[in-house]
């Protein structure tokens, strides 16, 4: 692939300075897995897996199914807890050159607040407060869904969020997002991601009984990229902050895709587990697309559908 190094791949969100627009999307990256593949500074930032202050067991097995399109998951925010990832993951992260966000998880208001608190101290970039897994059954998605509950919690959050910029992720399982996304302004929001995953379910018809043990889950992959490019879209049009865009990404045209529809920076996701180094293949494909139609600034792309 020719790639014209004249290009500029730089882009501002949120005042912070990334050598590119490529980042992870939360749940769909672990640093120490990943980093044999390929090295992580190729990265413009690394969004890490939803965090809580305390350690989450996760949701039963079975909790992963493959589907036409993509797949589910009702991995339900597994995770070590805030001390874990301080004492570890970033540590290992900051030997890299790139950028760090961690994803904040919580049942409760005050859960949010609490491992927000920790996070605001911690060596990291960006933290994004996740309001939208439909995994979690003591309010995770009626905080994504309900612009009052969304509105709220991000103004709880924002208030103990005084050193970092804070990135609110919408869900998608909603009739309009923009009512959500002008909710989370309102709150104090300052950028915005989107999408999570899509709520589905997979029925075993010789078993007859649903494949994931919760028996429905996130559904992400491909097959769910016209809708986040829509919502990307939209929520562009709605509200004044920079965005996040995600949901099937796999190549370099789809996050070209992403930035015309009004993104600053796209997260890759689904792919990280199937192509593990994946971001080195995209960002080259990228560049080349941005070779080929004469692009010599991503920035100039974003946001030009009318």
């Amino acid at each position: 692939m020719s790639q014209d190094q004249k290009t500029n791949m730089k882009v501002s969100f949120c005042g912070i300075d990334m050598k590119n627009p490529l980042t992870t999307a939360s749940g769909t990256f672990n640093p120490k897995a990943h980093a044999p593949y390929y090295d992580l500074s190729v990265l413009g930032a690394c969004t890490i897996k939803g965090v809580a202050e305390k350690p989450w067991p996760g949701n039963p097995t079975p909790r992963i199914a493959e589907v036409y399109g993509g797949m589910l998951n009702s991995v339900g925010l597994m995770n070590p807890g805030a001390d874990a990832v301080i004492g570890d993951d970033i540590p290992f992260l900051r030997t890299y050159d790139t950028k760090i966000i961690v994803n904040l998880a919580g049942h409760t208001v005050d859960e949010y607040v609490a491992v927000a608190e920790k996070m605001n101290e911690a060596d990291v970039d960006l933290l994004e407060l996740n309001i939208s897994c439909p995994n979690i059954k003591e309010g995770g998605a009626a905080f994504g869904t309900s612009p009052v509950m969304a509105e709220k919690v991000t103004a709880a959050v924002k208030k103990v969020v005084t050193k970092k910029p804070l990135i609110v992720k919408l869900s998608p399982n909603v009739t309009d997002i923009t009512e959500i996304a002008r909710a989370v302004q309102a709150g104090g929001a300052d950028a915005i991601s989107l999408i999570n995953t899509l709520l589905g379910m997979k029925i075993d018809i010789y078993r007859r009984r649903p494949v994931l043990a919760n028996k429905m889950g996130g559904f992400s992959g491909p097959a769910v990229k016209p809708v986040a490019v829509r919502m990307v879209y939209q929520v562009h049009k709605a509200v004044d902050l920079p965005l996040i865009g995600m949901g099937g990404v796999s190549t370099g045209e789809d996050v070209a895709e992403f930035i015309m529809a009004g993104a600053t920076m796209v997260a890759i996701g689904t792919q990280n587990l199937i192509e593990p180094d994946c971001p080195v293949r995209i960002l080259a494909e990228l560049k080349e697309f941005l070779n080929k139609t004469g692009v010599k600034d991503i920035n100039e792309i974003r946001g030009i559908i009318d």
